[in-house]
């Protein structure tokens, strides 16, 4: 499990500069200057929680547990609801397309599994005996 959490975070990290590079290059001849600032919001939430994933893969290879298993799991949830839903609603006002503005309930859950995997994260560090 600890392999595919460091596989999640190289491509999850790749993708963040990615869409980093084209929000700050491109993205403000397309949206207004707060749709720039959403989808950099999703930019950098995302960054935070593969650097989060790759803690919690390394934690999980040398000691595994589930509370670990659980936290990698919520902070890639997390990022594609949370950040995912951010990139989504940025490509609908580039794109003129106002018919789904309901999506942006997906980002507030998204938040709660940011939140559910750093709980996990700590309770999986608790666990350690030192």
């Amino acid at each position: 499990m600890h392999k595919s959490f460091l596989v999640w975070a190289a491509v999850l990290g790749a993708l963040a500069v990615i869409l980093g590079a084209f929000g700050a290059h491109k993205l403000k001849e397309l949206v207004p200057v707060e749709t720039v600032s959403t989808f950099q919001t999703g930019v950098t939430y995302q960054f935070y929680h593969v650097f989060a994933l790759l803690i919690t893969g390394i934690l999980f290879a040398h000691l595994p547990g589930s509370q670990l298993q659980w936290a990698g799991r919520f902070f890639i949830t997390g990022i594609i609801l949370f950040s995912g839903s951010l990139y989504l609603l940025t490509l609908m006002k580039m794109t003129g397309n106002v018919g789904l503005k309901g999506i942006g309930i997906i980002t507030p859950i998204g938040g709660v599994f940011f939140i559910a995997g750093w709980i996990s994260l700590l309770l999986g560090v608790l666990r350690i005996k030192a």
